[in-house]
């Protein structure tokens, strides 16, 4: 697998533009999770899931910039660059998820208080250096592209996928066939002008994934939704939801019977609008 040492080559440049990946993943309800156990075992049982996910990130040669909280984030493409930032963070989220659904089954098997984790990864034009006083600073990244990492990660609570991770099309635009991803919607979020397709991912090409029927009945559904043809958009939703469960599905047959009643501007161009993400 992908292996890279983190302590070799940091730069202490600052101010640099790159093209570069970030990954942001946290708990769902992390405070809830708190206060259902004592602290003690909330605090040994993060940190059994940090290393579960350091030993995951490590492999594939991104670099883990801070936690915070219950918040990992994590670059790809430094300190050395490699091509395909996007595709192995792509892979890291996958085994992530992988990983810590098999820790969570044995949490479980043990009585304890489980969780959930979301993910969000975006591609894009950060800037590189060393932020903060004269004092104190941290390697580390900032930009827009950044931000709207963490606005992916939090759609989640709106779009509640297989995996819960949810990409860019900056991302997606950068992976091989390998990877299988599923459009989700088009949507404008708060620090970005233009809307964005944002899509699911799904797996390795080679694994398990969503029926093909499925598939082409869900691509089918929304590109009706996008044309404002509800009756036939919720037909093909409702048949997919046949074959199988899909929250995302559902979510769209309610939308649809939302505007039904309430019909969209004249000239709505299929973008849905994130106020509060």
């Amino acid at each position: 697998m992908f292996k890279h040492n983190l302590a070799d080559n940091v730069v202490e440049s600052v101010g640099e533009r790159k093209r570069l990946t970030v990954l942001f993943s946290d708990i769902f309800s992390f405070t809830d999770y708190l206060v259902k156990q004592p602290l003690e075992e909330a605090t040994s049982n993060l940190c059994e899931y940090f290393t579960e996910m350091v030993d995951v990130i490590l492999r594939y040669g991104g670099m883990i910039d801070k936690f915070m909280g219950d918040e990992i984030m994590v670059e790809f493409g430094l300190p050395t660059h490699f091509p395909d930032h996007a595709e192995r963070a792509c892979l890291v989220a996958l085994e992530m998820v992988r990983s810590f659904k098999r820790l969570r089954e044995r949490w479980m098997q043990e009585g304890k208080e489980v969780f959930n984790i979301k993910i969000g990864i975006n591609t894009g034009d950060m800037i590189v250096g060393n932020f903060g006083s004269k004092q104190i600073f941290d390697y580390s990244v900032i930009g827009a592209a950044v931000t709207l990492g963490v606005r992916l990660r939090d759609i989640n609570k709106v779009y509640q996928t297989a995996n819960h991770i949810i990409i860019s099309e900056f991302t997606k635009n950068e992976l091989s066939d390998k990877i299988v991803t599923r459009e989700l919607d088009s949507v404008r979020v708060k620090g970005l002008n233009k809307p964005m397709a944002i899509f699911e991912l799904v797996g390795e090409k080679d694994s398990i994934v969503f029926p093909k029927e499925f598939l082409l009945h869900f691509t089918e559904g929304l590109e009706r939704y996008k044309k404002m043809e509800w009756d036939w958009a919720i037909k093909e939703f409702s048949t997919g939801l046949k074959i199988k469960n899909d929250e995302v599905s559902s979510m769209y047959i309610k939308r649809c019977r939302h505007y039904k009643e309430n019909p969209p501007i004249d000239d709505w161009d299929g973008v849905f609008t994130l106020r509060t993400m």
